[in-house]
């Protein structure tokens, strides 16, 4: 069998599995300059661009590559969550691309986040950039049954805690745990892109914290996603150690 045919037959085999992994948030340009025609430069460096972070990412959580010159030019990041393993990673950066078409089409700016990786590409250069624009939060959905303020103010001193860690490690992440109670604890995660300075880092940390307390107050669990980094905690283990 010809090897392109088969490689298109994997790929169409692979498809419904990564498609079923659901985007927790999509950001599409809306900007009208910000479209591009099927079959033009700019989609095949966009595919190039993706081939290349799926098949380079994984191995160690991240990926930065731009592909073309001028105006067809494409800059692109992929993140994973920094407790992944390069297979989980994996899935979810080809899961990412899957979508992102499909949420996004034809759009020369795009960002998408999942539970395990954020991918994002544009026609214009971000690298190393500090990005709050794009931040939304999610909180669960259950109350917590003690004193609201303390709770959170627990919640704020782990998050700060894992801060001062992440922006001063090589992958600017972090997990830890705090006890809250007799048998409860707080578990915590923090993480930045690997394009930002540790002082970036830890500025974009503070800014989602700072959040937090809007976003998630008196619930069990809660996280600010963004462009640049995000923040996570539940009173259930949610990464791995």
């Amino acid at each position: 069998m010809d090897y392109h045919l088969r490689l298109f037959l994997s790929l169409a085999l692979l498809l419904p599995c990564v498609i079923s992994i659901d985007p927790l948030f999509s950001v599409c340009s809306t900007s009208d300059d910000h479209y591009f025609v099927p079959d033009n430069t700019f989609k095949h460096n966009l595919d190039k661009l993706m081939f290349v972070l799926a098949n380079q990412a994984p191995a160690i959580g991240f990926g930065l590559e731009s592909v073309g010159q001028g105006h067809n030019r494409v800059n692109g990041l992929v993140l994973c969550r920094g407790d992944l393993k390069s297979t989980a990673c994996s899935t979810c950066i080809r899961a990412a691309d899957a979508w992102i078409s499909k949420l996004c089409p034809y759009k020369k700016e795009a960002t998408i986040w999942f539970d395990h990786c954020l991918l994002r590409y544009s026609n214009n250069e971000f690298f190393g950039e500090l990005d709050n624009s794009n931040e939304f939060c999610m909180s669960n959905t259950l109350n917590i049954s003690t004193n609201s303020v303390v709770f959170h103010g627990k919640v704020t001193k782990l998050m700060n805690k894992l801060t001062m860690a992440a922006h001063l490690s090589p992958l600017l992440f972090t997990t830890g745990e705090m006890k809250v109670g007799e048998s409860e604890k707080l578990h915590g995660l923090v993480q930045c892109t690997r394009d930002l300075s540790g002082g970036d880092c830890k500025k974009c940390l503070e800014t989602a914290i700072s959040e937090l307390a809007t976003c998630s107050h008196g619930k069990k669990g809660g996280r600010i996603l963004g462009g640049s980094c995000n923040i996570r905690y539940e009173l259930y283990p949610f990464f791995e150690h």
